[in-house]
């Protein structure tokens, strides 16, 4: 076990990081050697390595699809990236569900994003307010350059405010700026900017008349955009008479699945340890369709779920209401994603699994997200109230525990043809595998 720090490790060949990792941390490094380059991409790896830093090989994830999506009149095929049994299943299974009950209907809210530029001042607060439109004309102007091409596609800055934090922190103010950035994700065009509003904030404090000796040193704490975009919001829906909710398997009385599932989505909406696994199931769909498109699973995480804690307490992100006899069951998600730059073009899977999709455009691909999202959750909370989650989760979890205790392909097919009516359990599995043995 290595017990000093290693210097200049990010400057040695890909195969001396290779070298220095197995020899320091495995018992036995050419078996572990050979095992990371098994799962070296030919043709590709000089890519795949560029995305990130101390590349020493590739950690493969299944990429699957989920068919028979209608969503607002339109049917997809929809890869879904991950590693998780039972996800692609349901989302496939509330696709095929809903598909001849109107489909999924989806629409972009808005998609505006945000970024701040934090920096303390200890001036006179309303020579700061009073000089503000000024400073927002310069603040402008001095990025007419990087915004032009963005503008030209019908994006840019939308607003500019100045936001007064000292009654939180000492001396602190905020310059909040609001973007649109088309089919982009847009956080390096969002934060070139902010760089250059902290910039320009300083050069002003310095060269206005407006300003004082005393008032002309402005710190600037950092530029940076935010991923919390509540005003960037997808909205998905599905609706039917509570009578074609009944499918003549586990759901034989409509308004009654009907009421439970609503009680189901109020359990979540005012039990965070509820809400919490809810808005989980929630991302297996969304998460998977973000990694399979090349975009930022974790900044759209974080920012659902502060959307689901914005009154206080963390909550359900879905909503269900029964009104007049229609179920009517949605899911409105702030999220920040792109179909241009970054991943999206440069990974070949993400280029392939936009493809897949029809080349959607940033809304678009919003919409086919959240309606993922929400075939996930429908699924889940369908089983939750009718068979229970365990039945179908484990039956495909049953490949998994196979392949964990070693089973041949010939034991594999008599554990399934045994376990096809009964319920999946580890211990029931190495049970009937012992007896097939013996």
């Amino acid at each position: 076990m290595h017990k000093n720090p290693i210097s200049g490790f990010s400057r040695l060949s890909k195969i001396r990081k290779m070298q220095w990792v197995v020899e320091n941390f495995f018992k036995d490094p050419d078996l572990v050697m050979n095992e990371l380059i098994s799962y070296w991409h030919p043709g590709l790896q000089s890519i795949l390595d560029g995305f990130i830093e101390n590349s020493i090989g590739n950690f493969p994830i299944p990429l699957g699809v989920a068919p028979n999506f209608k969503i607002n009149g339109k049917v997809y095929a929809i890869p879904m990236a991950i590693e998780e049994s039972s996800v692609i299943a349901a989302a496939s299974s509330g696709a095929k569900y809903w598909f001849d009950r109107g489909g999924y209907k989806a629409e972009v809210i808005d998609s505006k994003k945000v970024g701040q530029v934090h920096f303390k001042w200890k001036g006179d607060k309303k020579l700061l307010f009073d000089s503000f439109s000024d400073i927002e004309k310069h603040l402008r102007s001095e990025t007419k350059d990087i915004t032009a091409t963005m503008e030209k596609r019908g994006g840019g800055i939308h607003s500019i405010k100045l936001i007064d934090f000292t009654d939180k922190i000492e001396d602190l103010y905020q310059i909040k700026a609001e973007f649109y950035t088309c089919d982009s994700m847009g956080a390096n065009f969002i934060n070139t900017i902010l760089e250059q509003f902290a910039k320009t904030l300083k050069d002003y404090a310095i060269s206005s008349d407006n300003f004082k000796n005393g008032d002309k040193d402005i710190q600037i704490v950092m530029s940076i955009l935010s991923n919390y975009t509540p005003e960037s919001i997808v909205h998905a829906e599905v609706s039917c008479h509570v009578e074609e909710l009944e499918n003549g398997k586990t759901i034989k009385n409509g308004k009654l699945f009907a009421e439970k599932f609503n009680t189901a989505i109020e359990i979540a909406k005012q039990d965070p340890y509820r809400a919490t696994t809810h808005n989980k199931g929630i991302f297996n769909g969304i998460d998977s369709v973000i990694i399979a498109s090349g975009n930022d699973f974790r900044a759209v995480e974080a920012c659902g779920h502060t959307y689901a804690a914005r009154d206080g307490q963390y909550r359900s992100l879905s909503n269900c209401e029964i009104n007049k006899g229609i179920f009517r069951f949605w899911l409105d998600m702030p999220m920040a994603i792109g179909t241009v730059g970054g991943l999206t073009k440069t990974h070949p899977m993400a280029r392939r699994s936009l493809e897949m999709m029809g080349n959607p455009d940033a809304h678009e691909l919003m919409k086919i997200v959240a309606s993922v999202g929400l075939a996930q959750n429908f699924s889940a909370v369908k089983s939750l109230v009718t068979t229970g989650i365990q039945k179908g989760h484990m039956k495909l979890h049953l490949t998994n525990i196979m392949t964990q205790l070693e089973a041949t392909a010939k034991e594999k097919l008599k554990i399934i043809e045994y376990f096809k009516d009964k319920t999946v359990s580890y211990s029931g599995v190495k049970t009937v595998l012992e007896k097939i043995r013996r």
